[in-house]
């Protein structure tokens, strides 16, 4: 299953504990992470504490995070993946070659697919990556990995790519991406300015790397009441209106509303939801 929420927590495939615990939460989603939480001789058990973690999570909103194609992993995480319910998402990280994570999302049996961009190449690619194939549900930066391949040190050098993201996300017709992890788990105050900059670039929802994180970005996320109220208006208005040939909706006051507004209120109400 693929959530739509907002909060997404990440959680190391060789600690069921923790596996265990991340369920419980309140995350809209559970990221089981099989590559960079994972130590190299833990890799085989962490496939085997993810298949029998999922086993025991039925209806639970989940994603495995495999390592890239290239690693002496890559296959055995495949092979792994491909036993689990195929509502099961998978996260694919340091994407970059279009037809090559299309035959990777053709290999896992064309599951949910998140796509990770961690690299200068993967982000010029982003929209080709976003469309590669109809199993890919979302895009996202790696940007620990981001930052050292670009060479800064800041969030302002990250601007481009994330604006590049949102751009490439909206014109593959995707949800839009969701923000990387922030990895002071004790600031919770620079979450909170870290994950407003992000929603105002157009992000919508961050992963998480402690459950004490998921309250602050959902809180972020949240729509405003009074917004929610504006958006019921416009859409049992334009219900009641009249359309034009342009696709606006003359509304009964005698106001005008186009698409775009309709868009954004179905948007709010849908985010509600979550």
């Amino acid at each position: 299953m693929t959530a739509t929420g907002t909060t997404f927590l990440y959680v190391p495939g060789d600690r069921p504990d923790r596996i265990a615990k991340a369920l419980a939460s309140e995350a809209d989603e559970v990221l089981i992470d099989l590559e960079d939480a994972v130590a190299p001789d833990h890799k085989e058990l962490a496939r085997d504490s993810m298949i029998k973690s999922v086993a025991a999570a039925e209806g639970r909103a989940i994603q495995v995070r495999i390592n890239p194609e290239g690693t002496p992993w890559y296959q055995s995480d495949v092979d792994a993946v491909r036993t689990l319910d195929p509502t099961i998402g998978v996260r694919l990280p340091k994407c970059e070659d279009p037809g090559r994570v299309a035959q990777t999302i053709a290999e896992l049996e064309s599951r949910p697919a998140q796509l990770l961009i961690e690299s200068a190449l993967g982000v010029e690619a982003a929209f080709d990556l976003a469309r590669c194939h109809p199993a890919v549900v979302g895009i996202g930066l790696g940007e620990a990995d981001l930052r050292a391949d670009l060479g800064v040190c800041t969030a302002q050098g990250l601007l481009y790519a994330r604006s590049r993201l949102v751009t490439a996300a909206a014109a593959a017709g995707l949800r839009p991406p969701v923000m990387s992890v922030y990895t002071d788990v004790r600031d919770l105050d620079g979450l909170r300015r870290s994950t407003l900059e992000g929603r105002d670039l157009g992000f919508l929802g961050r992963t998480a790397i402690h459950p004490r994180q998921l309250a602050v970005i959902a809180d972020v996320f949240r729509p405003d009441p009074a917004d929610i109220v504006r958006a019921e208006e416009i859409l049992a208005a334009a219900a009641a209106g009249l359309r034009q040939q342009d696709g606006a909706v003359a509304l009964p006051d005698g106001r005008f509303v186009d698409r775009a507004v309709l868009r954004q209120a179905r948007r709010l109400l849908d985010l509600r939801e979550h």
